[in-house]
């Protein structure tokens, strides 16, 4: 089965491609080849690759930056997802569209299910919700799987900005009043190709919409102690960290209090659950302190 990814830096595309051999035959296609900002772009490459699937697993993500820009966050998170869909439409082929705990306001208290009403308080939010309505509109045959909190030892995330700042840092503060569900990269690359091979073998979804996120309910701050314990513990850059709230972080974009999402719906359709988060971080420092030691 051969599957067209976008992007080629991004942590999933790269986990997919690390964890697809003897699953699934992986194309990573970026730019200048396929430019989410630029349509005409994606048809040749659609051509050229012939794939059997596409995940599109790329976007724009820079939450703050989008509140100044989102004009360009909508013609990334939503407009190319949509041109996506009408063409594998066409093609006679799935899209599965990757999403963000971020269509959600995080006043629950309860971790999110599928069902739950999106209410986006960012452009981000705002705009990938536009391109999961624009996938569902435009091509029947989709599945579009959100997640959050997504960590891995590719490209920028909390748990490598945590280690940086460690090592000329005595003491971080970090955010304690905001939950989620902390989610390795290579799990969440692991349950979209259990899914693409549910597909493969009955040629179809079992539901359009699904939660995939790591097991375990965890506060930034949770998540960074975890972390400078673990890399602590093996020599490796550690910090104090002193719990604030949201009113003393102030950011441009509002991020949501609770990100946490049910992923019961996933496990049950496509027999997959991602892994502890505690374990997953420690298998992840671990690597990361490793290679910063050789």
């Amino acid at each position: 089965m051969k599957i067209l990814v976008t992007g080629t830096s991004g942590q999933l595309a790269r986990s997919l491609a690390e964890r697809a051999p003897g699953k699934a035959d992986i194309v990573l296609v970026g730019r200048p080849d396929l430019d989410l900002e630029d349509p005409t772009t994606f048809a040749p490459v659609l051509n050229s690759v012939a794939p059997d699937m596409v995940i599109n697993a790329a976007a724009h993500t820079g939450v703050d930056q989008q509140e100044d820009e989102p004009e360009r966050a909508f013609r990334i998170n939503a407009e190319a997802p949509a041109e996506l869909a009408r063409l594998t439409r066409l093609a006679g082929i799935p899209i599965v569209q990757v999403s963000t705990d971020y269509v959600f306001d995080g006043r629950l208290e309860r971790p999110y299910v599928e069902a739950d009403i999106p209410n986006p308080l960012t452009v981000y939010g705002r705009s990938k919700l536009a391109g999961e309505e624009a996938v569902r509109a435009g091509n029947p045959d989709h599945l579009v799987v959100r997640t959050a909190w997504v960590i891995s030892c590719h490209g920028r995330n909390f748990v490598k900005t945590m280690l940086s700042l460690a090592a000329t840092r005595d003491r971080l503060q970090v955010v304690a009043d905001q939950f989620g569900n902390p989610t390795e990269a290579h799990d969440l690359a692991d349950g979209l190709l259990a899914a693409a091979a549910t597909w493969q073998k009955r040629r179809g979804f079992p539901q359009g919409l699904y939660h995939l996120a790591g097991r375990g309910r965890a506060s930034w701050y949770d998540l960074a102690a975890h972390i400078f314990d673990v890399s602590a513990s093996l020599g490796g850059p550690s910090a104090f960290v002193e719990p604030v709230g949201s009113d003393q972080w102030p950011a441009k974009a509002a991020r949501p209090a609770n990100s946490q999402l049910n992923s019961e719906a996933f496990a049950r359709d496509f027999n997959y659950r991602a892994g502890e988060w505690r374990e997953r971080v420690g298998a992840l420092v671990t690597e990361l302190t490793g290679s910063t030691h050789r």
